[in-house]
């Protein structure tokens, strides 16, 4: 059977770099004689696009060039699949790819899918909705206000990407206040007082480059689940930037707990990030389905 690769492409992506990496994809496919197709996203309908095209024609794989949204809608519609997913960073976080090696230069991360072989990974869900990377709970929020901040464009065009998740922890934290939470892992409950973070990692990075949860593995059928509880918020601040290398997770503040399956209840909701998404807000049941999406 011949080769036949689709490729979904986020032209915003990265600030633009989303349709500059294509070009240069596009170039070398062309010269190589590789067949393919394209389409360029439209927001919010690639999952459903990725399910109709599917049932329309066999792909050796599915190709995204962008960033981890537009990884989060294609690889819903891979789920369940054979049709393996490869990826082409070009997005401002591109925390999936670092989670699974995947080189962000792209002429190493196309030779890498026209020549590898697939891998069979494992997806999170919050409640009937599937993420790749990480969800988070609480003073997480701050990667949610930096990713849609006008000024982290510009600091990623200064290569300061960091400084803006610097500022946002700044203002966040003069008007976020911890809650108690309690969340029952594999049917044990924990009880928390004075909860800033919850992070249920299936991958080891958050929020464009965070190391949240050093050792997450996407292929061991448990999430590796980070609560930062009972600091103040000096000592939180003081925290934060150990988190780019996961250093973090040697303060008594900080508790890694393994399991499959969680549920996260606390006095008043709070919203839950899935993939730098606002996918659902507590309480929530969060589960592991191993063995879900194939990835090259």
């Amino acid at each position: 059977m011949i080769a036949l690769y689709c490729l979904i492409v986020n032209k915003r992506s990265g600030n633009g770099r989303g349709f500059k990496t294509w070009l240069q994809v596009k170039k070398t496919l062309d010269e190589q004689n590789i067949p393919y197709c394209v389409h360029f996203t439209e927001p919010e309908q690639d999952a459903l696009f990725i399910q109709n095209l599917m049932c329309q024609r066999r792909f050796t794989a599915i190709i995204v060039i962008g960033g981890d949204g537009t990884i989060h809608e294609v690889a819903a519609g891979l789920i369940g699949t054979k049709t393996p997913l490869g990826i082409i960073p070009a997005g401002s976080g591109n925390d999936f790819s670092r989670g699974l090696g995947i080189p962000l230069n792209h002429e190493k991360a196309l030779r890498r899918i026209l020549t590898g072989k697939p891998k069979i990974i494992d997806i999170g869900y919050v409640n009937a909705t599937p993420f790749c990377s990480v969800a988070a709970i609480g003073f997480g929020e701050v990667a949610e206000a930096a990713n849609t901040s006008k000024r982290k464009k510009w600091l990623n065009v200064l290569h300061l990407g960091k400084v803006s998740y610097m500022i946002h922890a700044l203002n966040i934290l003069a008007r976020y206040k911890p809650m108690d939470m309690t969340l029952t892992i594999d049917r044990k409950p924990y009880h928390f007082k004075k909860v800033w973070f919850v992070a249920i990692a299936n991958l080891p990075y958050y929020a464009g480059g965070l190391r949240i949860c050093p050792h997450a593995s996407s292929n061991d059928g448990l999430f590796d689940i980070c609560i930062v509880r009972g600091i103040s918020k000096w000592a939180l601040l003081r925290l934060f930037p150990l988190v780019f290398n996961g250093a973090h997770v040697s303060s008594s503040a900080i508790e890694i707990i393994r399991g499959r399956e969680l549920n996260i209840s606390s006095p008043a909701p709070l919203l839950i990030h899935g993939d730098g998404e606002i996918i659902d807000q507590n309480p929530a049941q969060l589960r592991i389905k191993p063995h879900t999406l194939y990835v090259i």
